[in-house]
């Protein structure tokens, strides 16, 4: 493992913020599992006490409507200032308006919660002291409608969206074929975005700036997304896995995501890759919609370097 990592810390002036582009609230059975949960207390004459019983969305006798846990969650992208390259930005949320692009439906199923202004794109960006007009290349670590709605900023533009080969076909074809509509969106996926793809098991984008490919396995099909980390000179590396941790039980526990995961043992091997780079880079995680951890950072205009 330790081969493939870089070995370079970022260039001297490179700067990273953490955009915060929304909130969202949901049932905690999509990100992880067993956690819509009813616990019960059993004693078994003394030999085993507090037995946890796991019910997920099980309905039994006793508990014929089992009342479900929800989680508030953020959602987020992240700005880069490379010294060579520009402005970069990985992923960029789930765009202007979109409860109505979303739906009602969907949106009564991951609701927005605790709207302001302040939370869209263009005025994330805006606070750095940048225009998203700036912008010289976007990150996709994957095209799910909660990651790729501010896709809409840069079409007709010549800025290059990035993304792996094999999630890109992924995506088109889950809406060509409407396989998996409500996780891909046909207005995210056309033609006038300038499209790039990577292929492999990893890419140095720039100096300090490494791609690693992993399938999250959501849907019907493989979705290959990818974690990202950044080496910068003072404060080390951060490593962003997008939603192969969604939140940090997923990460901490060793607890794959909920009612989306589907191959579970895909997932344990993402999951040993990334905390090999965790220990091998001593790298700080951002997880693709914690609350917590997003807000024990500084964000932006807050930066770091």
């Amino acid at each position: 493992m330790s081969a493939l990592l870089s070995s370079r810390n970022a260039l001297a002036g490179t700067k990273l913020w953490l955009l915060h582009v929304g909130n969202i609230v949901a049932d905690a059975g999509f990100v992880m599992y067993g956690v819509s949960k009813i616990p019960t207390v059993l004693s078994m004459k003394g030999t085993f006490n507090n037995i946890e019983i796991l019910q997920g969305s099980m309905s039994t006798v006793s508990t014929p409507r089992p009342t479900h846990n929800r989680r508030e969650m953020v959602m987020i992208s992240v700005l880069i200032e490379h010294p060579t390259e520009g402005l970069i930005l990985f992923e960029v949320g789930p765009g202007k308006d979109y409860p109505t692009v979303w739906g009602p439906q969907l949106c009564d199923v991951f609701a927005r919660i605790n709207y302001d202004p302040d939370q869209e794109l263009d005025a994330q960006i805006e606070k750095t002291g940048h225009n998203i007009k700036d912008v010289k290349a976007v990150i996709m670590g994957h095209l799910h409608l909660d990651h790729a709605g501010g896709l809409d900023f840069f079409k007709g533009t010549d800025v290059p969206i990035y993304v792996h080969e094999e999630e890109l076909k992924n995506a088109f074809c889950s809406v060509a074929t409407k396989s998996d509509l409500g996780v891909y969106f046909p207005s995210h996926l056309n033609f006038d975005v300038n499209w790039k793809t990577f292929h492999g098991k990893v890419w140095e984008f720039a100096t300090g700036l490494t791609l690693r490919p992993y399938a999250m396995l959501l849907g019907t099909r493989p979705d290959y997304a990818f974690s990202r980390y950044v080496d910068l000179t003072n404060t080390g590396t951060w490593l962003f896995t997008s939603d192969q941790y969604i939140v940090k039980e997923n990460y901490e526990d060793s607890t794959p995501q909920g009612w989306f995961s589907r191959d579970h043992a895909q997932w344990i091997r993402s999951h040993q890759m990334i905390q090999s780079i965790k220990k091998l880079k001593n790298a700080k995680l951002v997880f693709g919609h914690d609350k917590e951890i997003f807000y024990s950072y500084k964000i932006a205009p807050e930066f770091h370097d």
